[in-house]
């Protein structure tokens, strides 16, 4: 039955494609798709993938690198009504396993020079480069009822998994209502227009880049470039030629671009919007970068994955004065700030970010009492402690959640800390994050050696060293995840419960800096 009233996320795409058929869509390396092609293949793929046997509900994970395959692949998933399962391409092992077998993926798109790294047993189709690939399928399609108006704008779209206080990741389950809703939040807080010329260097399975910049951007009828990575020459490159006037990108590539040693000579003056989240931005790079280019517009993107991921903006005319606020709520946002019981706080007092939206996800994907527990009282609790102050600009000050931002990836600390516990020489270990000039929080292991039968600790011959506990790390985690540093210490601070203080760890060492022992 047609879905009249349906408002899909592949819909945004059919709606511009109507609009500007003949305008570019995307480019890809060599490869480029006007609206109309755009809109064309994504319809062709999701018959591609109907008729190897999925049905509407059925879960897709995409495993792979930035490519037009991959957003072909998401948005076939959504015009075919099938939930699309977004993995970090670095995951490997059982964190890989997890999320796979966790979300009943009947099947993996994958680059092909990844597939090796999935469980055997999983089902898989290449995206591209490949003579069975998706994208090679797209000409010879099966015929077919159109896909398009069998959709409901209630059922979920994708699993976003985000890592929580444990070492297991939870899949936050978005509708399509949900995102369309955080699109138009994010096309309306952050200036986007039809003639800005945005770069997509950061990963598409990362909610910020796919949700908050490109899909916005199809809805608007924007020309997008989508790249590999975060490549300062390419980008410089595109500036200059005037194919690329609008970035996003967490501090830590920011941080790159300043320290290039082309930054100061290059001609980026075409940069116009530069979008900036994930992680806090250090203000002297942000100072460096708004007196390098002091036309360039600077926006402070903040959010979570649970609601879609944008929840607050701090735009370009509000940043004087108080560059460290990550803004207020966007359209269709309502946040407030609550103590332990729930009740909201004065402003100027520190307290818990709870969200009410449309944009928030319908729950955590087969785990009912962490649904339960993030939505209580009719709120969402984001476990971000922030300030709001008297003209509604809110102020992040500090994580309820143990978890580490590294380069704006979250790490879980509790799965680093199980993985050291297994060396023989750890007696105890917290995981924390420390600042960090390139990281902006670093993953930091606090390590307690086992005594020999003196009782000394000293770091004398035969004990364990920090690089034999990173490497201890790197065998049995994504790279990501192990630590960059490790420190040695007598005994963990503990409260009376027994639970280790680890704000008073990153205290001491925030402190201290990478020397302390």
């Amino acid at each position: 039955m047609t879905q009249a009233r349906s408002n899909t996320v592949d819909g945004i795409l059919r709606r511009s494609a109507r609009r500007v058929p003949e305008r570019t869509a995307i480019r890809y390396a060599e490869r480029s798709w006007t609206y109309r092609e755009l809109d064309d293949a994504v319809t062709a793929a999701a018959r591609v993938l109907l008729a190897l046997g999925l049905r509407p509900g059925d879960r897709v994970a995409s495993y792979g690198h930035n490519s037009d395959a991959y957003l072909i692949g998401f948005l076939a998933c959504a015009r075919a009504g099938l939930v699309h399962v977004p993995v970090n391409h670095s995951l490997t092992g059982e964190d890989l396993r997890y999320i796979v077998e966790q979300s009943g993926s009947a099947l993996v798109l994958t680059d092909p020079a990844l597939a090796h790294r999935l469980p055997e047993s999983v089902r898989t189709l290449p995206l591209c480069d490949a003579p069975d690939a998706l994208l090679a399928r797209l000409a010879t399609a099966p015929e077919g009822p159109n896909p398009v108006a069998d959709v409901p704008d209630d059922a979920l779209v994708q699993l976003l998994y985000t890592s929580g206080t444990t070492a297991r990741p939870k899949g936050a389950m978005m509708t399509h209502r949900a995102l369309v809703h955080e699109y138009t939040s994010a096309i309306v807080a952050l200036d986007l227009a039809a003639t800005d010329r945005p770069v997509h260097s950061l990963p598409l399975y990362h909610s910020a880049q796919l949700h908050v910049f490109l899909l916005p951007y199809l809805a608007v009828g924007a020309e997008n470039t989508i790249l590999d990575g975060p490549d300062p020459d390419r980008i410089f490159a595109l500036v200059e030629a005037g194919r690329a006037d609008s970035l996003f990108a967490p501090p830590t590539v920011w941080i790159a671009l300043a320290n290039h040693p082309d930054f100061a000579v290059r001609e980026l003056s075409g940069l116009r919007k530069a979008y900036y989240g994930a992680s806090i931005m250090p203000v002297p790079v942000l100072e460096r970068l708004r007196a390098r280019l002091p036309a360039l517009a600077f926006y402070n993107c903040f959010g979570q994955s649970e609601i879609g991921p944008l929840a607050t903006v701090l735009g370009p005319d509000e940043h004087a004065g108080r560059m460290d606020s990550c803004g207020r709520p966007v359209l269709f946002v309502e946040a407030r700030v609550v103590d332990e019981t729930g009740r909201e706080v004065p402003d100027g007092t520190r307290g818990e970010v709870v969200y009410r939206s449309p944009q928030l996800c319908e729950g955590y994907w087969d785990k009912p009492e962490e649904t339960a527990e993030a939505f209580r009282e009719g709120w969402f609790h984001s476990g971000d402690l922030a300030v709001r102050d008297t003209e509604g600009y809110f102020t992040v000050v500090d994580r309820v959640k143990d978890v580490i931002n590294s380069g704006g990836v979250l790490v879980a600390s509790r799965q680093v800390e199980d993985v050291l516990y297994e060396h023989p020489q750890v007696a105890e270990v917290a995981v924390i994050g420390l600042p960090d000039d390139r990281w902006i929080e670093a993953v930091t292991a606090v390590v307690v050696r086992r005594t020999d039968g003196s009782g000394t600790a000293d770091g004398g011959d035969g004990e364990v060293g920090e690089q034999e506990l990173i490497d201890t790390a790197r065998a049995r985690l994504a790279a990501f995840k192990a630590p960059k540093r490790v420190m040695f210490v007598d005994a963990l601070p503990r409260n009376a419960s027994g639970k280790v203080l680890k704000r008073e760890l990153r205290d001491r060492f925030g402190a201290d800096g990478p020397g302390a022992s």
